[in-house]
């Protein structure tokens, strides 16, 4: 934390303006403490699925889609004077590097995560990130504009969940926003994960996800005002040279992103990525409002002459604003 504070002062300055120096002080005379807790996203020493994971991520692109509409909605009818937004579930910086390569400059990312393998990643991809749990973070009340929980909410206990939106509301600046994104219980995400990623990752995967009403709960109850729940597209997207590389790459970033060691040592790495995404088009089916449905789609881009497979993924959105607005 010595370290992150110093190059944050350094480098980032807006960033480190907005921390609490005895939230702070507090954490690193708990860091013994946090240091024994399970990572499920450290390297692979400590058991974690982290090492996978990063490399998944260098095809940063392609969870670009769903990335942009969260970032639209921090930033929706902005009424708070700061343009900082914690990312509070940030791994190794995804959501900031998406930032910066779509252009958003009136929006300043600050990665926060709980392991201290994905804080240190970010930080080795020039990633701003500061180590802390999203339901204790170290910023000062009132000091942020945008807080976003988003690819992880599940793995935040139930009984802490409502802590987490009350401290978004604390640090966030009247009239800022929160955006928390997570999949509703028995969705196919939901499903791809207890039937897959428990199965076959080394860290199982034990965590619950949302019921409908759930999350909008925890922000009415922090103090949030305007509260809205929506189903968001969230589809990944990759590419290939050829039909069976692009869907052969899905293939891969799933077993790599969810560290399905376990197939990996069953299979090999081309028959898992095959056998991966035969298992994706056998879960990720929709139904829209008129019961057309949507499926894994495999297209080609005449004019590029790239063929792009696209897997459907519909998230759990909500966003709530605190109360008034900025001086």
């Amino acid at each position: 934390m010595s370290a992150q504070v110093r190059a944050l002062a350094a480098e980032h300055p807006e960033i480190a303006a907005c921390l609490d120096p005895e939230r702070v002080a507090d954490q690193h005379r708990r860091a013994t403490g946090l240091l024994h807790q399970q990572d499920d996203f450290g390297d692979a020493g400590s058991g974690g699925r982290g090492e996978s994971y990063v490399v998944a991520q260098r095809s940063v692109m392609t969870r670009a889609r769903g990335i942009c509409r969260l970032l639209d909605l921090v930033a929706a009818d902005r009424r708070a004077t700061s343009r900082l937004v914690l990312d509070l579930l940030g791994g190794d910086g995804l959501v900031s590097r998406v930032a910066e390569l779509t252009g958003r400059t009136d929006t300043v990312v600050a990665t926060c995560d709980a392991s201290p393998f994905m804080v240190e990643q970010a930080w080795a991809r020039g990633i701003p990130a500061v180590r802390q749990r999203a339901e204790s973070l170290l910023f000062r009340d009132a000091s942020v504009g945008g807080v976003l929980l988003a690819y992880g909410s599940h793995h935040i206990p139930v009984a802490r969940r409502g802590t987490v939106a009350r401290e978004a509301f604390r640090v966030l600046q009247p009239g800022g926003v929160f955006v928390l994104h997570d999949f509703l219980t028995d969705s196919p995400v939901d499903v791809w994960f207890r039937k897959v990623v428990d199965v076959y990752a080394a860290t199982g995967h034990d965590h619950p996800h949302f019921a409908r009403d759930e999350a909008a709960s925890y922000l009415r109850s922090a103090g949030f005002e305007e509260v809205g729940t929506r189903l968001m597209d969230d589809s990944f997207v990759v590419t290939g040279a050829t039909k069976d590389a692009a869907r052969e790459e899905l293939g891969r970033y799933m077993a790599d992103m969810y560290g399905l060691t376990r197939l990996y040592a069953e299979l090999g790495p081309r028959d898992t990525h095959r056998r991966t995404f035969e298992l994706v088009c056998d879960i990720f089916r929709y139904e829209d409002a008129d019961g057309v449905p949507r499926e894994v789609e495999t297209s080609l881009a005449a004019e590029e002459n790239v063929w792009s497979v696209t897997m459907p993924r519909e998230a759990l959105v909500v966003c709530g604003r605190k109360p008034g607005a900025a001086a």
